[in-house]
């Protein structure tokens, strides 16, 4: 970025870069609001760059896509039931039964999802960045047993009797 003769850095957007507050400007607008609110063609002080957010693991994507298509169906099954029940229809009581039948149908797909991601947990592990100490603790451990198993014994049980 150039600086011009008179020592001030023209604006130009650079992806990462924050402009602190100070480097704003003085002027106010037509009632006093500081000139990040009035609409001058400039671009923000900053962007937000979302971070990623990583992908579910597909055993439990399947299971939350669905757990949401069938709780979709409840809600519409529980809408018609009442709007049955309102205008006295003959169809609102095989209607409440069914959605009486779906709201438990629905709790058992929320809670497969729940389990779902508990057992993918379980098996594979949670990734952590960087490695926690659990991990290297594990690590420690391993190499003193290896260690420990290198060495030799002296066991009592194993000294040649004809020799002694």
């Amino acid at each position: 970025m150039t600086i011009r003769r008179d020592g001030v850095r023209p604006w130009r957007h650079v992806p990462g870069e924050t402009r602190a507050a100070t480097e704003e400007s003085d002027r106010r607008g037509e009632y006093g609001e500081c000139d990040a609110f009035v609409d001058t063609g400039r671009h923000p002080l900053w962007e937000q760059e979302p971070r990623p957010r990583r992908r579910m693991p597909d055993p439990v994507r399947t299971a939350a896509v669905r757990s949401v298509i069938i709780v979709a169906i409840t809600l519409i099954q529980a809408m018609v039931a009442f709007l049955c029940t309102l205008a006295g229809s003959w169809l609102a009581f095989p209607a409440v039964l069914s959605t009486v039948a779906s709201t438990v149908v629905a709790t058992w797909g929320v809670l497969d999802v729940w389990v779902t991601r508990q057992v993918w947990v379980q098996r594979h592990g949670v990734q952590s960045q960087p490695s926690s100490t659990a991990r290297e603790l594990r690590r420690e451990r391993r190499r003193a047993r290896r260690a420990a198993a290198r060495e030799p014994r002296e066991d009592p049980a194993r000294i040649d009797r004809a020799a002694a």
